[in-house]
């Protein structure tokens, strides 16, 4: 059985299209980025810190994952407040911007740790546009202040990877990985 160490829906969500059976156990980590610390180690760390947390019997595999938005070489996480969701959905407009997501998956001794890297660019917003966004109250717990599944999915010019990643799970690095752990 896989064990989803997240509270996130969107997540769950991903994995119930995808035909993956699941239970949660959702577990807390400390997510503070670490001095220097670049988005790629910063998702994969707290990937396997969550991976490591979550309770699992003999016969079960956990699943956690961890995802940020980074741009010029700042960590979007998810925002504090209502300035800094508008400071973040600022920063991407009519820009290119990188969501990454660090998966890891764990059974018993065994470890498996990705990241997958999808480039998002949004068209240029006005500040009526974000002030509208910001106040519908979706840039709340979301890295990077934004759904791409929601009313954010208007912003959004083009991508270049994979959609799921952008919504918190990239499903397909997750189930290759899942499949190379348990054969």
């Amino acid at each position: 059985m896989l064990v989803l160490a997240s509270q996130s829906p969107r997540r769950s969500e991903i994995l119930r299209q995808a035909g993956i059976p699941f239970i949660v156990r959702a577990v807390d980590v400390d997510e503070t980025p670490e001095a220097g610390e670049g988005a790629r180690g910063y998702v994969e760390r707290l990937a396997v810190a969550k991976a490591l947390a979550a309770e699992a019997g003999p016969a079960e595999t956990v699943l956690a994952a961890d995802t940020t938005v980074t741009i010029d070489g700042a960590l979007l996480g998810k925002p504090a407040d209502a300035a800094d969701a508008r400071r973040m959905i600022s920063m991407l407009s009519g820009r290119r911007h990188e969501v990454l997501t660090g998966i890891c998956l764990r059974k018993g001794d065994s470890l498996i740790s990705d990241c997958a890297t999808t480039a998002v660019w949004f068209h240029a917003l006005s500040g009526e546009e974000i002030d509208e966004y910001v106040a519908s109250g979706e840039p709340e717990g979301k890295a990077g202040a934004y759904a791409i599944q929601g009313l954010a999915s208007k912003f959004v010019d083009r991508i270049e990877g994979c959609y799921f990643n952008v919504m918190g799970l990239p499903v397909s690095l997750v189930y290759r990985q899942l499949v190379r752990l348990t054969l």
